[in-house]
C-alpha cells in the first residue's frame, strides 16, 4: 500500500510568494533575473526564462560534478522549497549542509536530495562524495553511529554497492515504483526539504519520499553550504524556480 505524507503546496505567483514569505518566514534566495547571491561556473549556469538553469552541451561535457552554490550562509535547521524540471538524460540534486572542496572547482561534499530525469533516484537521500546512499526512495532509515578510523579510506570501505552499510531501514513510505508515478517526467515538480537536527526529510510534489535519522555524529553535518548540481554524463538541462528558504 502506498503511504503518502503531504505538506503545504508551494506558492507560484509573485504576490503569493510575497505573502508566503511574510507569513511563514520564507525568504526568496533566487531573484529570477540574475545569479546574485550565487557562485557558479558560467559555462554551466545561467538564468533562462526566469529559471536558475544548469546545462551541459556536447562541447562542455564534465569530468567532475559541478555545483552552483548559494552564498547567503550555511543553513543548519531549515525548510527549503521550490520547483524543478529536468531533461530525461539529466542528473542533478540539491546539496545541503555541505562542504566546498578546495581541490575540485565548484564541488560540494554532503547531503543531497537526488533528482534525475528518468526518476530512478528522485527523492532519495544521497551523500555526495562521502557515505553515498542514506535512504532510497520510499525508505525510512536510521544511520548507525560510526565506529572506525576517521579517514576517507576507512569511510569508503563502509560503502557497498553505492550505499552506506550503516543504513538501517526502519519503515516504508511506499514502494519506490509507486512513488515514482507521482513524479512528472519532463515537467515541473515541487520539492520540499525539511531538515531539523539529525532528521532529514525529502518531499516531492508534497509527498514524503525519504526520511533519514542520522545518528552518525562523525560523518553527519549540523550545518553547511546549499547548492544545486549538474552531473557528469551526457548533455542535459535542469531548471529551478521559486526557491524559498526558511531557517529555524
Amino acid at each position: 500500500m502506498l503511504t503518502v505524507i503531504l505538506t503545504g503546496s508551494i506558492e507560484t505567483s509573485c504576490v503569493g510568494q510575497s505573502k508566503k514569505s511574510k507569513k511563514d518566514g520564507y525568504v526568496q534566495i533566487f531573484d529570477g533575473k540574475t545569479l546574485k547571491g550565487w557562485d557558479g561556473d558560467p559555462t554551466y549556469w545561467k538564468v533562462e526564462d526566469g529559471n536558475l538553469t544548469g546545462e551541459i552541451t556536447p562541447s562542455t561535457l564534465l569530468k567532475t560534478n559541478n555545483f552552483i552554490i548559494w552564498k547567503g550562509g550555511e543553513p543548519a535547521d531549515f525548510e527549503f522549497k521550490g520547483e524543478f524540471k529536468i531533461t530525461e538524460a539529466g542528473n542533478s540534486g540539491i546539496n545541503y549542509r555541505s562542504d566546498q572542496l578546495t581541490d575540485v572547482p565548484f564541488a560540494l561534499r554532503g547531503y543531497q536530495a537526488d533528482i534525475d530525469g528518468k526518476n530512478n533516484y528522485t527523492g532519495q537521500n544521497y551523500e555526495e562524495r562521502k557515505r553515498t546512499t542514506l535512504a532510497y526512495r520510499g525508505q525510512k532509515t536510521t544511520i548507525a553511529p560510526y565506529t572506525g578510523e576517521n579517514t576517507p579510506e576507512a569511510i569508503r570501505a563502509k560503502v557497498s554497492r553505492n550505499a552506506w552499510t550503516g543504513m538501517n531501514v526502519v519503515g516504508s513510505l511506499g514502494s519506490s515504483d509507486s512513488l515514482k508515478t507521482l513524479i512528472k517526467p519532463g515537467d515541473w515538480n515541487t520539492f520540499h526539504l525539511v531538515i531539523k537536527g539529525n532528521h532529514l526529510q525529502h518531499y516531492i510534489n508534497d509527498v514524503l519520499m525519504s526520511d533519514v535519522t542520522d545518528d552518525d555524529t562523525v560523518n553527519g553535518k549540523a550545518k553547511g553550504l546549499l547548492g544545486v548540481q549538474v552531473h557528469v554524463g551526457p548533455p542535459m538541462k535542469v531548471q529551478y524556480r521559486n526557491l524559498m528558504l526558511k531557517e529555524m
